[in-house]
């Protein structure tokens, strides 16, 4: 039975003293992790903080991004193995933001997906679409499935399993457009149906999908309800505090 997941992803957001805040203020309203799994994404200086203030609740803490090297001459990055030993095992790759601003390619990603496996951690993989695709295509989604393919390229089916992939149309992020439900279901329905082509359906129906794109406690009910999607990641609605436990406790 896949446990649904609840992830906030703050970005370029809060200061040390504002993210421990946070913390405090949300960790003893959460759900037990057996009935769902409550997750925030922080800049990688907050993140020890974070993980003291959280100790002994159901919060899990990851980082937004990682390299493909355990270790070396990589000035600003991120290690995988030191996000492990530091006792941070979850870790978000591929966010569009990525992919748009520092021009990550599918290529750089599957390194990095197969580097945070290497090293114990449960990636969350974003991927997506984009409006011109799914005006051109009418109401298909074809962009999702191609950059699935490429992005978990090369992994072992129990590999796969540890893997959450996190569909977020390019066009729903950081502008309060967000997909219908119909919409966000058809693009988690389409990935789970291409990890049952590469892998069988036991995989597929063993690894969460998740939805992001303007997530807000207006539509989050709706999006949990749909079938393939097992979760949702929330972008600027994670922010505060009050909106957050909205959604963890829809």
């Amino acid at each position: 039975m896949r446990i649904p997941i609840i992830a906030g992803n703050w970005k370029m957001n809060k200061t040390v003293d504002e993210a421990v805040a946070f913390v405090n203020a949300i960790k003893g309203q959460l759900p037990p992790a057996e009935q769902l799994q409550t997750a925030l994404a922080a800049p990688t200086l907050c993140l020890m903080p974070m993980k003291q203030a959280a100790a002994n609740s159901p919060l899990k803490l990851m980082a937004e991004n990682c390299y493909y090297k355990d270790a070396g001459a990589y000035t600003g990055e991120t290690s995988p193995y030191a996000l492990y030993q530091a006792g941070i095992h979850h870790v978000i790759l591929g966010h569009s933001e990525r992919r748009n601003y520092f021009h990550e390619d599918d290529v750089l990603i599957n390194k990095k997906v197969a580097a945070a496996l290497r090293n114990g951690l449960c990636p969350i993989v974003c991927c997506d679409d984009t409006m011109g695709r799914r005006i051109a295509d009418d109401d298909k989604i074809h962009w999702v499935v191609a950059r699935i393919l490429a992005d978990l390229k090369g992994l072992s089916p129990e590999n796969i399993r540890k893997v959450t992939i996190a569909y977020e149309p390019n066009w729903a992020i950081g502008n309060g457009q967000s997909a219908d439900p119909n919409q966000a279901a058809e693009g988690c329905y389409l990935i789970r149906q291409t990890i049952s082509d590469m892998y069988g359906d036991a995989v597929a129906n063993d690894v969460r999908i998740l939805y992001g794109g303007s997530v807000t406690p207006d539509n989050v009910t709706a999006m949990m309800d749909e079938q393939d999607i097992d979760g949702v990641l929330v972008g600027a609605d994670s922010l505060d505090a009050r909106t957050f436990l909205e959604i963890v406790n829809h």
